[in-house]
């Protein structure tokens, strides 16, 4: 009977347009130019509180809905920005795997990520859990390569970095802590990003220390930054850097 009900699930969500994904968007969220139907479907044109956030494609299965879980496997593309993942949401929260993709940082720009920055982004997020009001967990990593901004060291290259996120990377409050180190270049960078999920602010602390290969512009700015917060017997100069979202 179980199966029979699939079935006839499927053909209903087969036949049914696109577009209905509408009524169960988030208010701040809003699409258009749909194609497709309600189980494997597309919208051209999404945007989030006013703001281009490209278009997606997706398919659901239908098997889940009998646990009243909506299942789906999510293709989102911002220009040359792209990330697939698996997502499941239930009346509990939602939970994302296997979040992977890659682009241009600038590409994120209309989305007020790394406003003014440059450089190209790998994501490998393996787990991403949360209810309707705070994150739960979250695992994986953020790679940032030929990191650049116009606003530091006349926008030389700064190199690449590691973004980790441990298996308890998530505190039981929603606060998130991620382990930021250089992957390699100019800069040498270890530092810890705690973010309060109730204050909804960010605060980056760890160490600065320039490579033998680092830029003169670079150079000055961190001789600058060391007479304000001095060197470790390293050489390293202690940075904290707040900010809000």
């Amino acid at each position: 009977m179980l199966i029979g009900v699939a079935a006839v699930l499927a053909v209903v969500i087969a036949v049914l347009p696109a577009s209905l994904v509408t009524h169960w968007l988030p208010r701040p969220v809003r699409a258009a130019d749909f194609s497709g139907s309600l189980w494997h479907g597309s919208a051209g044109t999404i945007s989030v509180n006013g703001h281009e956030a490209g278009a997606i494609e997706w398919r659901l299965h239908p098997g889940a809905l009998l646990r009243l879980t909506v299942s789906a496997d999510l293709h989102w593309v911002k220009v040359g920005f792209v990330i697939d993942a698996a997502v499941k949401i239930d009346r509990h929260g939602f939970s994302a795997k296997d979040i992977k993709g890659s682009g241009p940082v600038s590409d994120l720009h209309d989305l007020g990520v790394a406003a003014g920055w440059r450089g190209r982004a790998d994501i490998d997020i393996r787990e991403l859990r949360g209810n309707f009001t705070r994150l739960l967990a979250a695992a994986g990593d953020v790679k940032v390569s030929n990191l650049a901004s116009a606003q530091i060291a006349d926008g030389a290259d700064l190199g690449s970095y590691d973004l980790a996120l441990a298996p308890d990377a998530v505190a039981t409050d929603g606060s998130v802590s991620a382990r930021l180190n250089d992957a390699g270049g100019p800069l040498e960078v270890q530092a810890v990003i705690h973010y309060s999920a109730t204050q909804r602010t960010g605060v980056l602390s760890g160490t600065l220390k320039e490579r033998p290969g680092a830029s003169p512009a670079l150079r000055n700015e961190l001789d600058n930054l060391a007479q304000l917060r001095g060197r470790d017997p390293q050489g390293r100069i202690p940075a904290e850097l707040e900010f809000s979202f």
